[in-house]
């Protein structure tokens, strides 16, 4: 393939410097795809696709033929909240399963965290103390629910892992899936679902998408149906939360821990009383990423069939989030 005959495509964001990030992955499909910076595109008809993270509200209008938005990972939010995003244009996530073993490794390990009271250790190891917590301070693994909140990739494989440790897991699922849940598992479907996952789990995880639905579900309606002293696990999307409901929730011991990887406003500023908070563990949006390679590999298959008119596999449904 020609270069004129490549697929043009721009890297759009404000919050990433993509081309440093991810070229070196994308030089293996040179020969079919070409991405660039906005600033170095002569000819802005000829643009397809984009490469997107947090793009500018007006990020897509300069392209009249984009008819693909790509993110690099999971998150589509962003993307189909753009007011400048071609109503014809698929938008596209990774899918990844081992993206969903790397979150999975994550969540069980902040289950531990949060179960065994681990931040115990870390300050008595500080002040070099020998101080032993009795185990039976603590619910038996079998006696500590954990619910999981989204039950796509992620949430499957979260579900696997903490089961795997002997947590019984409830999980809120939209339908009942035909097949029965794996051992250790316990749907809740329909309306209502959520809530009674929360008012049943010790210990919460959400990774729900962002959807009209779901932003700000995290308040202090869901808050008060959980079982006083629970742990929450954040992982989903900083617009589920409702910060100062969660805080207050905190306060009143209704949630005893906490650990939150992502934010509303992120990188989270210096500021917020959540980074001196000791109940909260904070982590930088990072409980999973996606291969570079098998990202690049996923875009260039994208754009390649919308040149060829066809959908790509990885398109999402718009309407829904996901």
């Amino acid at each position: 393939m020609t270069e004129k005959a490549r697929i043009e495509g721009v890297y759009l964001s404000t919050t990433l410097d993509l081309e440093k990030l991810f070229s070196p992955a994308f030089s293996a499909h040179a020969q079919t795809i070409r991405l660039r910076r906005p600033e170095e595109i002569e000819d802005p008809s000829v643009i397809s696709f984009a490469l997107c993270w947090n793009p500018a509200p007006q990020a897509f209008a300069p392209y009249p033929n984009l008819k693909l938005a790509s993110s690099i990972a999971a998150g589509v939010d962003s993307i189909i909240n753009c007011p400048s995003l071609p109503p014809e244009a698929y938008v596209t996530r990774v899918r990844d399963e081992s993206q969903g073993d790397l979150m999975a490794g994550f969540a069980a390990w902040h289950v531990i965290w949060h179960h065994r009271n681990m931040r115990h250790h870390i300050v008595h190891e500080a002040k070099h103390e020998w101080s032993r917590q009795w185990t039976r301070a603590f619910l038996p693994p079998g006696r500590c629910t954990v619910g999981v909140l989204g039950y796509g990739i992620m949430g499957r494989a979260i579900a696997r892992a903490v089961t795997a440790m002997g947590f019984p897991v409830v999980a809120a699922v939209r339908n009942e899936p035909d097949t029965p849940p794996p051992p250790g598992v316990r749907f809740e479907a329909g309306e209502g679902a959520i809530e009674r996952v929360a008012a049943a789990a010790h210990i919460l995880i959400n990774v729900l998408p962002l959807t009209p639905a779901t932003r700000g579900i995290l308040n202090a309606e869901f808050f008060e149906k959980m079982p006083h002293g629970a742990s929450l696990i954040q992982l989903g999307r900083g617009e589920h939360m409702i910060e100062a409901d969660f805080a207050a929730a905190l306060d009143s011991g209704r949630i005893a821990s906490a650990s939150l990887d992502v934010f509303a406003v992120e990188p989270l500023p210096p500021e917020h009383p959540f980074w001196a908070d000791e109940r909260i563990f904070i982590t930088p949006h990072q409980a999973s990423d996606s291969s570079s390679e098998l990202m690049a590999e996923q875009v260039m298959r994208a754009a390649s069939a919308i040149a060829a008119g066809k959908a790509p596999e990885t398109a999402v449904d718009k309407a829904k989030g996901y």
